[in-house]
């Protein structure tokens, strides 16, 4: 007689969010299962800029996931031997408007909420890699940033969770569907107590009508890998103050409003392809930098090349130099419609099956701390986070 295999915790998705859940209860000693379609994880969680960026997160539960996040990944960089960049992220102001809401936001939100940032004094600006961004109008240094590079990041942690903890993986395996916590998979049958869902912007395999009801999208995005014709050793992840337009930490403030009519008048393709430079050193010395957005129902395969190129202008102005293309990808994540800015769901579809899904694009963020405090609520009855 054949017996089903049994784990104390499934975890369906291995993608950051499912990791950060693998790990908050391996951790507590429970034996956990992860499984996941692919032969390796090939979503949102490697095709991103590796920012764990605490900065940009609006002030209460977000910036406090994202603080606390920060510190999980200290561990892990520590325990898992990853490559991680601890110097911060730099905002470059393009123009005053720009300037204006950085300086804004230091002086009043930073200090009101806590965060480790500070505007970069000019004389230091003018030095800063060699003069490279002396023609900026001014900078945000977020001290508190950190920057992995997650096509090795990723693996890295699953290694160290197999490795330290125990924790099964299951490759190229799917499951087809859960019933009172038995997963019928593409390998047979398990039987789990708990079983987390993690699957992206996967809205149709697993536990449909409860995503249906909360109207889910998915963002693609257009990235770039680079090289600089002239190299140099960059250390920050950057920013561009188009960002403010994007985080929550700075797109309610009053000179925030400026900025967008600005951008508007004057570069409104940037607003409608949803354009904010970001770009992130790789342990070679290239550059990940994107993105735009694109919101629908399914992530179109098709990239602009006019897209791209913005993309190319706006970091070469930025960095100040030519770059060469050398890699081009989507990347893409799960989002909501505009009746909810809620950025992320955690569903209970029953007392043994959770759902747990981003709605933007800072799982790297906040998903470590998300995870702990989502397993402390199911194995403890703690709250979760009040949005």
């Amino acid at each position: 007689m054949t017996t089903t295999p049994h784990t104390d915790v499934a975890i369906i998705g291995a993608g950051i969010l499912g990791l950060s859940h693998a790990h908050a209860f391996a951790r507590r000693g429970l034996r956990v299962t992860v499984f996941e379609r692919s032969g390796t994880p090939v979503g949102a969680s490697i095709r991103n800029f590796g920012m764990v960026l605490v900065t940009g997160q609006p002030p209460g539960a977000m910036h406090a996931l994202a603080q606390a996040s920060r510190e999980i990944w200290l561990g892990w960089a520590r325990d898992a031997g990853l490559h991680m960049r601890r110097s911060g992220s730099l905002m470059f102001a393009r123009s005053s408007a720009q300037a204006h809401v950085m300086e804004a936001f230091a002086e009043t939100r930073a200090r009101e909420a806590g965060y480790d940032a500070a505007m970069v004094s000019r004389a230091a600006l003018n030095d800063l890699y060699g003069g490279r961004f002396s023609k900026h109008h001014a900078a945000l240094h977020g001290r508190a940033d950190l920057q992995v590079f997650s096509r090795e990041a990723v693996p890295g942690l699953i290694d160290y969770l197999r490795r330290a903890h125990g924790v099964d993986f299951r490759f190229g395996t799917m499951v087809r569907g859960i019933d009172n916590g038995v997963l019928d998979t593409t390998a047979g049958e398990w039987r789990a107590e708990h079983v987390v869902i993690c699957a992206g912007h996967d809205y149709l395999s697993l536990l449909a009508p409860e995503l249906a009801a909360i109207e889910p999208r998915v963002c693609r995005l257009q990235m770039l890998r680079v090289r600089p014709a002239q190299p140099f050793a960059l250390d920050h992840a950057v920013l561009t103050g188009l960002s403010c337009l994007h985080y929550g930490a700075f797109s309610d403030l009053p000179e925030a409003a400026a900025l967008h009519e600005e951008v508007a008048a004057q570069e409104p393709a940037l607003l409608e392809h949803g354009i904010h430079l970001l770009a992130s050193p790789t342990p070679a010395g290239d550059l990940i930098i994107g993105d735009s957005h694109d919101y629908g129902d399914d992530p179109s395969p098709f990239n602009a090349a006019s897209v791209d190129d913005m993309l190319l202008t706006l970091a070469e102005s930025t960095l100040g130099g030519k770059l060469d293309v050398i890699e081009r990808w989507q990347g893409v994540y799960g989002a909501r419609t505009g009746t909810s800015d809620a950025p992320f769901s955690v569903l209970r579809a029953s007392p043994a099956v959770t759902g747990v899904f981003m709605h933007s694009g800072v799982g790297m963020s906040v998903g470590p701390a998300l995870g702990e405090r989502v397993v402390s609520h199911l194995l403890d009855g703690a709250a979760l986070p009040k949005l």
